[in-house]
């Protein structure tokens, strides 16, 4: 009996001490917690052998650094069509709604190739989980494609901005 309670009590003891060794995966580098450092990911050893996922992951490190630039342009759109006038608000929401459209489809397409390769590359075994990025990244998605399809719904169903209307132009027209 004094045996069981001395394997089971080291079991107890030794077994969860709280620091759980654990790596890191970015889309340009990988952590390790056993460590402390951070290494290139994927390295040439890892794509020597499967150029596949190394084709992918590097895919989603592009698309999401093109999503980032793309939310850039999508911002400064935004303050270029508030600061402008009444005919860039009436007409702004196009080129807005495209940029919305973008980003969306960059994101998406991101966030379903890392959700392949989570399911079926060798390198994600069960019990290994996505974490905080991964759920950033989902609402993100989630908010550009909601803000872009809320603009061109309010774009499509609200009446026209009230206020001064344009002055016709009859130069153009006489010649």
């Amino acid at each position: 009996m004094t045996r069981r309670l001395v394997y089971g009590g080291g079991l107890l003891a030794f077994a969860d001490s709280g620091n759980h060794i654990h790596y890191t995966y970015g889309l340009h580098r990988r952590c390790s917690s056993l460590t402390h450092t951070c290494s290139p990911f994927p390295q040439p050893v890892d794509c020597a052998h499967d150029r596949y996922f190394c084709s992918m992951w590097r895919s989603v490190g592009f698309l999401m650094s093109f999503a980032v630039v793309m939310e850039g342009m999508t911002t400064i759109a935004y303050i270029v069509i508030m600061a402008g006038g009444k005919q860039k608000r009436e007409s702004g929401w196009k080129v807005l709604t495209v940029l919305h459209a973008v980003v969306a489809v960059l994101l998406g397409a991101s966030l379903s190739i890392i959700a392949y390769l989570y399911d079926h590359d060798d390198r994600f075994f069960p019990g290994w989980r996505l974490d905080t990025s991964w759920v950033l990244c989902t609402v993100s998605f989630a908010a550009v494609f909601l803000i872009g399809a809320g603009l061109l719904s309010t774009a499509l169903l609200l009446p026209s901005e009230a206020g001064y209307e344009l002055i016709p132009n009859y130069a153009d027209e006489e010649e």
